[in-house]
């Protein structure tokens, strides 16, 4: 089979590898079927990755089920499945409370798209072996399109718990969102759909403000801090002076979510911070307890996370338009 390889700035390349094979009983095969590059992706490709190439690529997609072990009762051939990014057993104590992220019958990290953790290929691949299928795979639920949700392993999910849990916690909170990528913009959408009172989206590039306008979001291109002006402020750029704007616009005990990726060193306002009481979370989402929820938002409706697919291009396309500059690409294997 063929995995898609990250080579070199701005390179990808498709490398043979060996077909994947079960290795145990409840392993599964899937191959993908609308695959995504997940906003991280895009800085790697810019050549801002901590890890050296080459490694195989890609973290996101909707599969079909080709092959699973005996004692996989879930999910069977032909099924349409999300695939989460991280690699988890679903049995452990990390798994079942919830942290499948830090799955403790992994390597620390262990995931799809990175060599870390393991050597567990990529999700731009013709076949990709999922263990634990069972407790990793998810059924797409029926009626929504695979290219819609081809980023539920990990940008879709993350969004709705940047949100959602605030916003139930706090109904009708204002909420400031600092962006660069899809995240900030599936934010934004969940947050309008979830009752904020007030959405403003801060992007400096003006399709992206137009698209979180028509979301309902208020949109701005830069903004200085704004003093307790925001309940929930939510920075998915990559950049720590964005992320201290961030947290110098909440209210008193306000919370901060960050999407992280932060390659490059900077500073925050700690005293400031401390003085109003801020929560601040950086993390990797636990994508596989969030999917269901975020899922059923998704079929509900109330968001449209298609209008943010940016492009669909056929699969074969991938070596030649992954490495431009896409909002959100869709690759689909026909």
């Amino acid at each position: 089979m063929r995995e898609l390889t990250y080579v070199a700035r701005r390179a990808v390349e498709w490398r043979e590898a060996p077909d994947p094979r079960l290795e145990s009983d409840r392993d599964a095969i899937v191959a993908p079927v609308a695959a995504t590059s997940c906003d991280v992706d895009s800085a790697i490709l810019a050549g801002h990755s901590p890890l050296p190439p080459p490694f195989a690529i890609g973290h996101e997609c909707v599969a079909r089920v080709v092959e699973t072990g005996d004692a996989i009762t879930h999910v069977a051939p032909g099924d349409l499945v999300v695939v989460p990014w991280a690699i988890s057993c679903g049995e452990c104590g990390r798994c079942r409370s919830g942290r499948q992220a830090h799955c403790a019958s992994v390597p620390h990290m262990a995931m799809y798209g990175a060599p870390i953790g393991g050597g567990w290929g990529g999700l731009f691949s013709d076949l990709v072996r999922v263990p634990w299928a069972d407790a990793m795979l998810v059924p797409l639920p029926a009626g929504l399109d695979p290219v819609a949700l081809a980023s539920a392993s990990d940008n879709w999910p993350l969004a709705w718990r940047l949100v959602a849990p605030h916003l139930e916690a706090r109904p009708g909170a204002r909420v400031l969102v600092l962006a660069r990528g899809s995240i900030g913009l599936y934010a934004c959408d969940i947050a309008r759909a979830l009752g904020a009172s007030d959405v403003l989206y801060v992007d400096p590039d003006p399709a992206h403000r137009a698209l979180a306008a028509s979301f309902g979001a208020r949109t701005a291109e830069a903004i200085e801090p704004v003093h307790h002006g925001f309940d929930l402020a939510i920075e998915s750029t990559g950049r720590v002076d964005q992320l201290a704007v961030a947290v110098r616009s909440l209210v008193p005990e306000g919370f901060c979510e960050s999407a992280g990726n932060h390659f490059r060193p900077g500073e925050l306002p700690l005293l400031e911070m401390y003085l109003t009481g801020v929560t601040l979370r950086v993390a990797r989402d636990n994508v596989r307890a969030h999917l269901p929820d975020a899922l059923a938002l998704a079929a509900s409706g109330r968001v449209a996370p298609d209008r943010v697919v940016s492009h669909v291009f056929d699969w074969e396309d991938l070596p030649g338009a992954l490495p431009e500059r896409h909002l959100k690409p869709v690759f689909v294997k026909r």
